[in-house]
């Protein structure tokens, strides 16, 4: 669904601070598949995000989203970003319809759809509330309704539960599985949490310190739900561990000497 050949991306080419962020990457993601991007803070894992979102463009190399060149942001691929950037004016049903509201579907089947997603995220309740009216992981969930509303193929998300408590996230990764299970999408999602991508991930894509390669991919062969404490889920935990430790030493170091 996703392939990626051989993508650079350099930040201020010809000037004194050119940076290369990511550096011959390449990547397939499969229909249904889901795919977690794990590495040091400043590796281009959003940078290479963006990309496939059709946000930013490449230095070099070519990005394909089921067989057709990315040139752009696409109804074929959904973002969700840390924060769930729902319009505070709009109610829920209006924030997750809206997409649709410009595609020009009728406001009965907007509303419709809107419904039956918001049940499907556990916000059947919600749907006549503000964004200010929920918590915050009450909008993100708004917010997956959102992308799914528009039916994309692709699910792109950048740290979605970042900000949310340890409970809280926990719950939205069972209600992302759920999701996911039922919309056939393949995901990419960026995170800097082991347990987070161990929880998700059919594969773990673990990226070196700047600029950004995949150092090794790691499939996560268990089933869903996963429990931490399964010996299996540990030991996958302390490879990924041993993979990301100097990559995590090198960004640290790189840190300090801009400084």
């Amino acid at each position: 669904m996703i392939k990626l050949r051989q993508v650079r991306r350099i930040w201020n080419p010809g000037t004194p601070k050119t940076l290369t962020a990511i550096d011959d990457l390449s990547l397939d993601v499969a229909p249904g598949e889901f795919v977690v991007l794990l590495g040091p803070s400043g590796c281009g894992k959003s940078s290479l995000l963006y990309m496939v979102a059709g946000l930013e463009t490449p230095t070099e190399g070519a990005l394909e989203c089921d067989s057709m060149p990315i040139a752009g942001p696409g109804a074929d691929r959904g973002m969700i970003f840390q924060e769930a950037s729902l319009y505070p004016w709009l109610t829920i049903a209006d924030n997750v319809s809206f997409g649709l509201k410009l595609q020009g579907v009728l406001p009965d089947k907007r509303r419709r759809i809107a419904q039956e997603l918001l049940h499907k995220v556990g916000l059947a309740d919600a749907a006549d509330k503000r964004p200010d009216e929920l918590s915050g992981g009450m909008r993100q969930r708004a917010a997956l309704a959102r992308a799914l509303a528009m039916r994309p193929k692709v699910l792109l998300m950048d740290e979605p539960f970042a900000a949310l408590d340890i409970q809280t996230r926990a719950k939205m990764q069972g209600h992302l599985i759920e999701v996911w299970r039922a919309s056939s999408a393949s995901v990419l999602l960026v995170t800097h949490s082991i347990e987070e991508a161990l929880a998700l991930a059919d594969r773990i894509v673990v990226f070196t310190a700047r600029p950004g390669r995949i150092k090794e991919i790691v499939p996560v062969d268990l089933p869903r739900p996963r429990s931490p404490r399964d010996p299996r889920l540990i030991e996958l935990q302390q490879r990924v561990a041993d993979l990301l430790a100097d990559e995590v030493d090198c960004a640290f170091l790189e840190q300090e000497a801009a400084v």
